[in-house]
């Protein structure tokens, strides 16, 4: 890890946030804004993905990354539920497969940044294969769960409509999939008109969120006392593995370095806002502690801290 990477303000307000949560300190920032700051950045992104893909245009490294997306997106939770099965009942193996098969949205725009502060160019189309990634891991869930539940009770009611329509009309991926599309319409005159609002203030959102999620880390903790040892293990071991086969599947396929570098972020990121709000409902046989502790409480400040750079290391030494 490059002791650059912590010297980021952005990064620095996330360790504060671990720190004020530690010591139980009164520091909250209220629902509503985080609601907001949630939304603000899903929305700066998108923008400028649409953007990006508006100047670039539909060009074969976007059907590269696009493809591969997709393959990373069914296979790694399939095989993650394969090895999890072996360490806790179905319904836990099949909720933690989701969560770590999906995708978090703020580690990947925190990558952005870092590739921004690096110099190094990347693909709007990335956002697309963002989008793409986030809900085959859910809809493999939840039909592994209505399998179980079949074997346990023969004859069982199970409908997965709801689920579905709630899963693909997630307001935080509608606003994704339009502001993207509103990005790709107006090009470079949007991007002109909306640079003060998704641009300048784009970073010191950035910096306010990982504020809050530094304060859920530290509440998360406790599950490192809770959590089999086996499953604190595979929180830090499948980003590290999802990286290398994203890296491997980006050096087949020729993306660029900084291409490659989000395609092994992505992999190697796990859920915690829209995966587990869904196997709330999906799967409510599965404990939340365990895919929404192991998630947040450790895979995410692992990929926040030494994952990302990392990964572009790996990104750079594959593909230079």
């Amino acid at each position: 890890m490059s002791f650059s990477t912590l010297l980021d303000p952005a990064i620095l307000f996330f360790l504060l946030g671990v720190l004020a949560g530690s010591v139980r300190s009164n520091l909250e920032i209220p629902a509503p804004i985080t609601r907001f700051l949630s939304l603000y950045l899903l929305m700066a992104m998108g923008l400028k993905g649409g953007f990006a893909l508006a100047a670039a245009g539909l060009t074969g490294a976007m059907l590269a990354a696009v493809a591969s997306a997709l393959l990373l997106a069914l296979v790694l939770p399939a095989g993650d539920y394969w090895l999890l099965r072996r360490l806790a009942n179905r319904f836990d193996a099949a909720a933690i497969a989701a969560t770590y098969g999906s995708v978090s949205a703020v580690t990947f725009i925190t990558a952005m940044q870092f590739l921004d502060r690096e110099g190094t160019s990347y693909g709007g189309h990335m956002t697309v294969a963002m989008v793409l990634m986030e809900s085959p891991a859910i809809f493999m869930a939840v039909m592994l769960a209505a399998m179980a539940r079949r074997e346990q009770t023969p004859g069982a009611a199970f409908s997965m409509r709801p689920l579905l329509h709630e899963a693909f009309t997630d307001g935080g991926q509608i606003l994704l999939l339009g502001s993207l599309a509103i990005g790709a319409i107006t090009g470079a005159k949007g991007e002109a008109v909306m640079q003060p609002f998704s641009g300048d203030l784009f970073k010191g959102m950035l910096a306010f969120f990982l504020l809050e999620m530094g304060l859920q880390v530290s509440r998360q903790l406790g599950v490192f006392r809770t959590a089999s040892p086996l499953l604190l293990v595979y929180a830090l071991a499948a980003p590290l593995l999802h990286a290398l086969a994203a890296l491997l599947l980006a050096r087949l396929t020729g993306l660029s370095t900084g291409d490659a570098t989000l395609l092994a972020v992505l992999a190697a990121s796990a859920s915690y806002i829209v995966v587990p709000a869904v196997l709330r409902h999906a799967i409510p046989e599965a404990q939340p502690a365990l895919y929404f502790g192991l998630s947040l409480g450790v895979t995410f400040p692992f990929n926040l801290l030494i994952g990302i750079p990392l990964y572009a290391q790996a990104a750079r030494w594959l593909t230079g």
